[in-house]
């Protein structure tokens, strides 16, 4: 007498059991296995019958069981998304791990033309090289070669200069959840005149600050105060 020894498929965990241990499960797996930050929508499209709040929901309680337990990472909201990240008590072991990367560095230059964007974008590069007193256009080519910066429109001003603005790549380089986690600007001219010689940052706004001219033009895209992580 023969005997069937077809093995059933393992079937999915029903929808209807909508719980949050299963559901932290899912957006544990889908974190680890994720190279950028997951945004809502991605999360909401990757888990189906879930709802934004327990996803928010499972996200807390994987977090209190990782610090419950100890662990050596956590799940970060970043650039309009979440991430899982080590702790900052771990920064020092990592960076011998990839001690020879060639992880992206930025050059002081790039550093000040890039801050001067963040501050008062959308802003044009004359503006930028009013502010730095020297050229920036191969600054410039190299943050939008970095996709640190883009490009978002013209100024309706004579030669219709670009206006440039930073990206979504911007948040997640300098784990940033948005614009508003950029240390105000008092705070940096009180750190540049206690430890350095450079000049404080000039917090006047400019035509194009983050109000610009009424009659600016933008190109199709989210303007970069309302978004300004995603990037064209």
């Amino acid at each position: 007498m023969s005997t069937n020894t077809t093995r059933t498929p393992p079937q999915e965990p029903q929808k209807s059991v909508l719980d949050l241990g299963f559901l932290s499960k899912i957006l544990e797996a889908l974190l680890f296995s994720a190279s950028k930050p997951l945004t809502l929508e991605e999360l909401k499209d990757a888990t189906g019958d879930y709802e934004a709040k327990d996803i928010k929901d499972a996200l807390a309680r994987l977090n209190d069981e990782y610090k419950n337990a100890e662990r050596s990472f956590t799940i970060l909201e970043v650039a309009h998304g979440w991430q899982m990240v080590t702790l900052p008590n771990y920064a020092e072991y990592i960076k011998r791990l990839y001690m020879k990367s060639t992880a992206q560095k930025l050059s002081r230059s790039t550093v000040e033309a890039l801050a001067i964007i963040a501050y008062r974008q959308p802003v044009t590069r004359q503006e930028i090289e009013f502010i730095r007193g020297v050229n920036t256009e191969g600054v410039l080519k190299s943050l939008l070669e970095k996709d640190l910066a883009r490009i978002m429109g013209r100024k309706d001003a004579p030669g219709r200069p670009i206006l440039y603005g930073t990206t979504r790549k911007f948040l997640e380089h300098f784990g940033l959840r948005s614009l508003e986690d950029l240390p105000k600007i008092e705070e940096l001219n009180l750190a540049a005149h206690e430890h350095t010689a450079s000049p404080a940052i000039d917090a006047t706004p400019t035509p194009a600050a983050a109000v610009p001219d009424e009659g600016a033009t933008q190109e199709p895209g989210p303007r970069a105060d309302k978004d300004p992580g995603v990037s064209s």
